[in-house]
């Protein structure tokens, strides 16, 4: 295997003529500029220079050799340069694939910190729900995920008419904690993936302006039982019939849309009213309705996903720092 110090040295060697002006030339001493053509005929297993009289004269296969070393001493000066570039961040790819919600309410500040600070980086986004953005992510598609689950015990302190009564052991064990991440995590597909939690996201229901949760400014989970409810994504009815069926009754699903303007316009109809996460009613400010808050409280955890080796790329590195900073509360 040829060194590329030693070609180095063969080029200004078979170019001056001497290992002498060599030597001058590289700002080496004869006696290394020696030692270090004789490595490089060890690995020819051939000679590659000789001398006749003061002059050193190439061999063929020296002459072969300096035809490809400068391709070879180029390209690795392009491959250095590529790399460093890559790692000072004037380069570099990242692909995003985000949910709807996050799409349009953390991407775009972190999209625009990134190209500000690196405007090198190529950036691109595709919208696509988990697990479908995590199987991407595993699949080469994208760098990093957006991503958000719903914990196993949903609901918070407090309980309404029927619900269940006892606490979650994890909230008060580290131990118990740590052991029902690690199962969280394995069940959403995300084990051996780099998790950066970006926030965590309460859920809200939207009411007509003359519901009675309206004047009252809240709304128990309980009190929706026989209310026409307007449910999300897939993964979000299924969180919302969780939560139903634990505050003691089967919700009434009348319509579902991943449509967040849709929800907005049939509660303001009159035809329903919707349990959606804060930052949906974030991307689409509702109109003509009323937010109040859902109690007992329930929530969702939204990280980005990334793999182990993605995580130590420059550009994968900055953009999952610029995309903690998006999603952190305004002071």
């Amino acid at each position: 295997m040829f060194d590329a110090r030693h070609l180095r040295v063969f080029r200004a060697v078979a170019a001056t003529g001497s290992y002498s002006a060599a030597a001058r030339e590289l700002g080496l001493t004869q006696p290394a500029v020696s030692q270090q053509m004789r490595a490089l005929e060890q690995a020819a297993a051939t000679p590659l220079l000789v001398r006749a009289g003061r002059e050193l004269r190439l061999t063929e296969a020296g002459q072969a050799l300096l035809r490809h070393a400068g391709g070879i001493l180029a390209g690795l000066a392009a491959a250095e340069e590529e790399v460093a570039a890559l790692a000072g961040l004037r380069a570099g790819r990242v692909r995003l694939v985000s949910f709807p919600s996050g799409s349009s309410t953390i991407v775009p500040g972190a999209l625009a910190a990134m190209r500000a600070a690196h405007p090198g980086t190529r950036i691109s986004l595709v919208d696509a729900e988990p697990p479908r953005s995590v199987g991407m992510l595993r699949e080469g598609e994208c760098e990093i995920a957006l991503a958000f689950r719903y914990p196993s015990a949903a609901v918070g302190a407090g309980t309404g008419p029927g619900a269940h009564a006892g606490t979650d052991p994890a909230a008060s064990d580290p131990a118990a904690a740590a052991e029902s991440a690690e199962v969280d995590a394995e069940a959403d597909g995300w084990d051996g993936l780099v998790v950066r939690p970006l926030l965590t996201d309460r859920l809200l229901c939207l009411v007509p302006e003359d519901h009675p949760a309206a004047a009252a400014g809240r709304v128990e989970l309980a009190e929706l039982a026989g209310e026409p409810l307007i449910a999300g994504c897939p993964r979000c009815r299924r969180h919302l019939v969780e939560l139903c069926e634990r505050a003691g009754f089967g919700p009434r699903i009348d319509f579902a849309t991943d449509d967040y303007p849709a929800v907005v316009g049939l509660v303001r109809a009159g035809l329903g009213v919707a349990v959606l996460p804060g930052l949906a009613v974030r991307a689409v400010p509702p109109r003509g309705v009323v937010t109040v808050p859902l109690a007992p409280a329930a929530r969702r955890e939204v990280v980005a996903l990334t793999l182990p080796d993605l995580a130590r790329v420059p550009a994968v590195a900055a953009m999952l720092d610029r995309l903690a900073t998006a999603a952190a509360p305004a002071p």
